[in-house]
């Protein structure tokens, strides 16, 4: 297997994990005997800098030629609470996905048997859970309509059948390969948009008669996610509720620096860590690399050869047990390590493994 990838390291600690990222992936090439091709581009932050521009088309023209895009993270403080400001770096996140698009986000949340005691819900609660989090990522009140004014504002959050129902094929089909259970959260209660999923999904669940499909108001589901998170196989909603219930889905693990996640639709995938830039660590080499490796299992799962990706999944279950981690995670801060010596033990360890 030959592959291209663009690399958009982007800022924040995004450069330091992006290292780790490429080593195990150069690890995971040779052993198997893949070739891989590294294509470096800017975003976010670090491309307002030097273009003005947080996507360049620069840097959408490589993510197009490319099989797959490894991204890590964008954002700056130099731009929080500035509402005055027209150009922002999380719009390169946001443009690349529409130039791209990909319009499902793919979230796994697991637990880690060492890192147990790491989740702030109780062992009895969090223990096994394991699901799925697939959140519509181009429509709704991201992209829908806006107007600000001094004393008046508003967001559109406005979908499409079309948009509805390839969402929803996405997850009826990670469902089939699961446990064969979905759950589609809304608020038809409330919102017209989302009485409209609703029926899409109504009608789309009575032609998957293999799939067990039930309905949950998004407040609902927030609460059950947290009481009881082994309900959950696989879940599906629209981009805002995504986007908030994936950031709450993420800490049951016990850190956000654990998960990795996958954006698809009609180009260049993407395959990233969960969290963001965190611009205090810049440069202090405490960041956690795991949640950008696990991307890069991910990214082989995508493509097929699941041995590959399995291979970095012992290795970084292998680096967690051996107690080789960053000080977030680190069963003893005092023996915790830099996030260099994480993805260097993980390339070592799949490099010897046979």
């Amino acid at each position: 297997m030959k592959l291209k990838i663009a690399l958009l390291a982007g800022d924040g600690i995004g450069p330091e994990i992006s290292r780790e990222g490429v080593k195990v992936m150069t690890a995971v090439c040779r052993r198997f005997g893949h070739e891989v091709e590294f294509v470096s581009a800017l975003v976010g932050a670090a491309a307002i800098d030097a273009v003005g521009d947080p996507f360049p088309e620069e840097t959408y023209n490589v993510c197009r030629d490319a099989d797959a895009v490894l991204f890590s993270a964008v954002g700056d403080p130099r731009f929080d609470n500035r509402p005055d400001l027209k150009v922002r770096p999380e719009q390169g996140l946001l443009a690349m996905r529409k130039k791209l698009g990909l319009f499902a986000n793919i979230r796994p949340v697991a637990t880690f048997a060492s890192l147990i005691h790491k989740s702030p819900l109780r062992e009895d609660i969090v223990s096994g859970a394991d699901f799925v989090c697939i959140r519509e990522l181009t429509g709704g009140m991201y992209f829908g309509e806006k107007y600000e004014s001094d004393d008046h504002a508003y967001d559109t959050c406005a979908y499409t059948r079309g948009e509805i129902e390839r969402i929803l094929k996405v997850a009826f089909d990670y469902a089939r390969r699961r446990k064969r259970h979905l759950t589609v959260v809304d608020k038809a209660n409330v919102l017209a948009s989302s009485r409209l999923w609703r029926k899409v999904a109504q009608e789309m669940s009575r032609e998957t008669p293999d799939i067990t499909t039930d309905f949950m108001y998004v407040d609902n589901a927030s609460m059950r996610m947290i009481q009881d998170p082994r309900f959950f196989d696989v879940m599906v909603t629209e981009n805002t509720f995504g986007d908030i219930l994936t950031d709450e889905g993420s800490v049951i693990s016990g850190s956000m620096g654990l998960l990795p996640s996958a954006s698809i639709g009609e180009g260049t995938p993407v395959f990233e860590p969960i969290h963001g830039s965190w611009p205090e660590a810049a440069g202090k080499n405490i960041a956690n690399p795991l949640a950008q490796i696990l991307s890069v299992a991910m990214l082989f799962e995508h493509f097929g050869p699941a041995e590959e990706g399995e291979c970095v999944r012992k290795a970084v279950d292998a680096s967690m047990e051996a107690g080789v981690s960053t000080p977030d995670i680190a069963p003893d801060p005092s023996k915790a390590v830099g996030t260099d010596a994480v993805g260097t033990w993980i390339s070592d360890f799949i490099a010897a493994e046979r």
